[in-house]
């Protein structure tokens, strides 16, 4: 049974049921293109079977390198930019109690050009026990690369020549510069799929390696993964939320609806939804077309963006991460006083009025002619996280495809870079 329920019921007054059946062949020709690798793309469609076609060995290696930094590391430095950080960090925030410091901890670098943040890192790190995750198919990325050279000469001057004992190399399978400097020295090397991008690689060592040091059950993870392939993959299209989800979003952005406002009520969902923006964003963002994600924490922003979102241009639906329960129970105590006029919710549980929120605010956002859609979910556990990132993936995949773009390159991205290089060699 799926772990996610898609309702598109607070969205009936913009599309119609006719017009979301209307793309079954559609949605169904993008799924068939997914599913036997002849899409846009399809040089980089691994990800699709990955759940199922990852060896075991893949896992033991990956747990048993993992196992050697539990031991004899502080702290892990994870190297990496986009899909090479995103997912893992998604992963700790949501599987991790708040406030609560993995063993090792995991700290995620190379993701900026900020030199006080890159700075303050190597202070704590300095004198301590740590090692690297140093993540990019190339090796050439600018950012990470230069995270690298910083780290790993902090690395060899307080560890000398047993440095190359704490640097583990997650890169492509035969070729670039990482994996080049990786044979030479030695490190231990992970490698992701020739066919699987950043965006869709969560599921490689490149977020399982991070996951497995910070203690979670990685084999759950994939399980989960698993099970949603198995599901998405056969479910037909009147019952299939990926593609009924796909669907919507594409009906949204031929009305019009052009942003994306992917919302969730809990704060330990905000490295998830920048995963997110980044798959979607990346993944449709091209000739001119796709919706544009931005990522909100309810009821933080409603004191923020909540006005925008109500009163401002007609161009915003919304996808809602409902958690049908809370693994953890507060309620409103009484007071010796009723100053606060609050007593009315005594005994009432932060779980429940939160849920009154979100559903009060989609009350007046559809008032206000911004739709939405609610993804229902239970609180994630690895298993469960697995499923959802599969889930986003392949409606990610089905959505671009019937967008009519290629889901898996990124072309825009490199513009920034090049003029970045003439700069900086100017």
């Amino acid at each position: 049974m799926s772990h996610i329920r898609f309702d598109y019921s607070n969205a009936t007054s913009t599309l119609s049921e006719k017009e979301l059946f209307a793309l079954e062949e559609a949605s169904n020709d993008a799924r068939r293109q997914l599913l036997t690798k002849t899409g846009l793309g399809n040089d980089y469609v691994g990800w699709v079977d990955y759940p199922e076609t990852q060896e075991a060995s893949y896992r033991a290696q990956i747990q048993k390198a993992a196992d050697k930094i539990r031991s004899h590391s502080e702290i892990l430095v994870v190297i990496g930019i986009g899909g090479s950080y995103l997912g893992a960090k998604a992963a700790l925030e949501v599987l991790k109690p708040y406030f609560h410091k993995t063993t090792p901890e995991i700290i995620f670098v190379g993701n900026t050009l900020s030199s006080e943040y890159t700075q303050s890192v190597v202070d704590y790190c300095r004198g301590k026990r740590f090692s690297i995750n140093v993540i990019s198919k190339s090796g050439k990325t600018m950012e990470p690369a230069i995270a690298f050279r910083i780290f790993r000469a902090l690395l060899e001057e307080q560890f000398g020549v047993e440095a190359k004992d704490r640097i583990f190399a997650t890169t492509d399978p035969t070729s670039g510069v990482l994996r080049h400097q990786a044979e030479v020295a030695g490190w231990e090397t992970f490698s992701v799929p020739a066919d699987i991008g950043g965006r869709y690689s969560v599921l490689t060592a490149v977020g399982l390696l991070p996951i497995a040091v910070a203690g979670f059950d990685i084999e759950a993870m994939v399980r989960g993964a698993k099970e949603a392939f198995h599901e998405l993959s056969h479910l037909p299209y009147k019952d299939n939320p990926a593609m009924l989800y796909a669907a919507c979003r594409n009906l949204m952005l031929s009305k019009q609806k052009t942003n994306e406002f992917l919302v969730a009520y809990e704060p330990n969902m905000l490295y998830f939804l920048e995963w997110l923006k980044q798959l979607y964003g990346e993944s449709e963002g091209k000739n001119h077309k796709g919706l544009f994600p931005v990522g909100i924490i309810n009821t933080t922003d409603l004191h923020s963006l909540g006005q925008y979102v109500q009163d401002g241009q007609r161009i915003i639906f919304e996808t809602v991460f409902h958690f049908n329960a809370s693994r953890r129970v507060t309620t409103v105590p009484q007071a010796s006083d009723n100053g606060d006029e609050l007593d009315s919710l005594v005994g009432k549980s932060l779980h429940y009025i939160n849920e009154q929120a979100m559903r009060g605010t989609a009350l007046a956002h559809i008032e206000g002619e911004v739709p939405n859609f609610m993804l229902h979910l239970d609180p994630l556990n690895e298993e469960r996280f697995g499923y959802l990132v599969y889930f986003f993936m392949f409606t990610t995949g089905i959505s671009a495809h019937i967008l009519g773009v290629n889901p898996f390159d990124q072309p825009g991205v490199e513009n920034y870079k090049k003029k970045m290089l003439e700069l900086l060699r100017s």
